[in-house]
């Protein structure tokens, strides 16, 4: 890997975050000084000219693809089940590598039907990262703080090190962590050679009471980062991570009701001040000498 340079390439957005049709998003972020993107699945299946329109869009803007998202409830079902979402996750890939994306992200799984033991999971997602290494595609498994069995990173890292794929690796997403006030000395024992994406947000309360408002904090009331309560801490995990020797890249992933009510111009903005702010503030503290970090805009 590179040595990590403080460089805003190393942050991107989530379309997640936008209003608009596809081509506005990428106007928008690429405008605000960002040079990577995170694409859903429904930016390709929801265009109304098709998936093709959709991947020109994305090749068209040149935007990095930091990742395709997302594959869930995926590992540890059986029968019929395990059948129709292997189609699924075939039909995934296929996307993943139709806009030019080498990174698939899936979530541990939340469903009743799926099996708790940690060597069946593990052995779904190695059977996934084969079937991804034809594509070139690595595979970032992410603990969803409402997962069944899988709901903290540590027992995230722990399913990836038992599969031990090459290309099978975690995904760290700063509000799961936050919300479940999972301790971040955890992260030593993961080798950072194996995060394949960090995925940033912070949200506005001071602690979360319970599953269901975890859910709906989740999926409606995150916020960028230095925008929250938990700037401290999402600090402290940037910094960790840096002095660990990650050198991946970061998303802000940020499902925001506001925010969708808002013109996407102003909403990137806000995503690249985010940038900055950790560049600038909170990652120059990481480099041992002067000069060493400079930070461009696009």
């Amino acid at each position: 890997m590179s040595r990590f340079t403080g460089n805003t390439d190393d942050f991107g957005m989530d379309t997640i975050t936008l209003a608009g049709p596809l081509e506005t998003k990428l106007q928008a972020v690429r405008q605000a000084g960002f040079t990577q993107i995170m694409l859903s699945a429904r930016d390709l299946v929801h265009h109304p000219d098709g998936v093709e329109a959709a991947v020109a869009a994305v090749k068209a803007s040149g935007l990095r693809v930091t990742g395709f998202q997302v594959l869930r409830d995926f590992e540890g079902l059986g029968g019929e089940l395990r059948d129709y979402k292997w189609d699924v996750a075939k039909g995934m890939l296929a996307m993943c590598a139709s806009v030019g994306s080498r990174l698939l992200l899936v979530c541990s799984s939340t469903s009743a039907h799926a099996t708790a033991h940690l060597d069946d999971i593990a052995r779904d997602l190695r059977r996934l990262a084969v079937l991804a290494v034809p594509s070139g595609i690595r595979i970032a498994f992410e603990a969803l703080s409402w997962g069944r069995t899988i709901n903290e990173f540590p027992t995230a890292w722990e399913v990836v090190a038992r599969a031990d794929m090459p290309n099978l690796g975690l995904g760290l997403d700063s509000f799961h962590t936050l919300a479940t006030r999972t301790s971040l000395d955890g992260l030593e024992a993961v080798d950072p050679e194996k995060i394949f994406l960090v995925q940033l947000a912070d949200f506005m309360w001071r602690e979360i009471r319970s599953v269901e408002e975890r859910i709906e904090t989740a999926r409606h009331f995150r916020v960028f980062p230095g925008e929250g309560a938990h700037s401290a801490q999402l600090a402290d995990l940037v910094l960790r991570l840096s002095r660990l020797g990650y050198r991946g890249d970061y998303s802000f992933e940020v499902f925001n009701d506001d925010y969708q009510q808002m013109p996407p111009p102003l909403v990137a903005q806000r995503a690249y001040r985010s940038a900055l702010w950790l560049g600038e503030t909170i990652l120059r503290r990481a480099v041992p000498l002067p000069g060493q970090m400079r930070l461009k805009r696009s």
